[in-house]
C-alpha cells in the first residue's frame, strides 16, 4: 500500500556536529550520489516497503539497498515516527552486512534515541 506521508530525511549527528553519512554521499562520485540519493527518496515515499530496496537487518535496523555502476551501497537507517534517520553508509563488498557496520548502525541509533529523549524532555518543561 502506497503511503500518503513523506517521511523527512535526518542525517545522524555526532555529539561533536559531524553528520558521518551525509559526509560519506559527498565523498562519492555525483552519479552515484544521486543513485543514492533517489533511493532514499523512494523509501521515505514509500514506507513501509520491503525487497528488492529495503531490507531488515536487526531490532530497528533497516537498510536502504543500492546498485551502482559496478558496486553495491548500503545506507543503514531506522524510522522514528515521521523521520528516516540515516545512521551509516557503505560499499559492499561483502555478500552479508559487515558486523561491524550494523554495530556501528546499531550504536548511532542508541545515541540518536537517547539525545532525542533528553531533548524531548527539555521541550516539554
Amino acid at each position: 500500500m502506497l503511503s500518503l506521508r513523506k517521511l523527512t530525511a535526518v542525517f545522524f549527528r555526532t555529539a561533536s556536529g559531524r553528520e558521518p553519512v551525509r559526509e560519506w554521499l559527498r565523498s562519492l562520485p555525483p552519479n552515484e550520489r544521486h543513485a543514492i540519493g533517489e533511493d532514499i527518496a523512494y523509501v521515505q515515499y514509500r514506507w513501509p516497503i520491503g525487497r528488492p530496496h529495503v531490507d531488515h537487518l536487526r531490532g530497528g535496523i533497516w537498510e536502504v539497498r543500492s546498485r551502482l555502476e559496478n558496486r553495491i551501497a548500503r545506507v543503514l537507517f531506522a524510522v522514528a515516527g515521521e523521520e528516516i534517520v540515516l545512521l551509516h553508509g557503505f560499499i559492499k563488498k561483502t555478500r552479508a552486512t559487515p558486523a561491524e557496520d550494523l554495530d556501528l548502525a546499531a550504536r548511532r541509533w542508541t545515541e540518536w534515541k537517547n539525545e532525542y529523549q533528553q531533548t524531548s524532555r527539555v521541550l516539554v518543561r
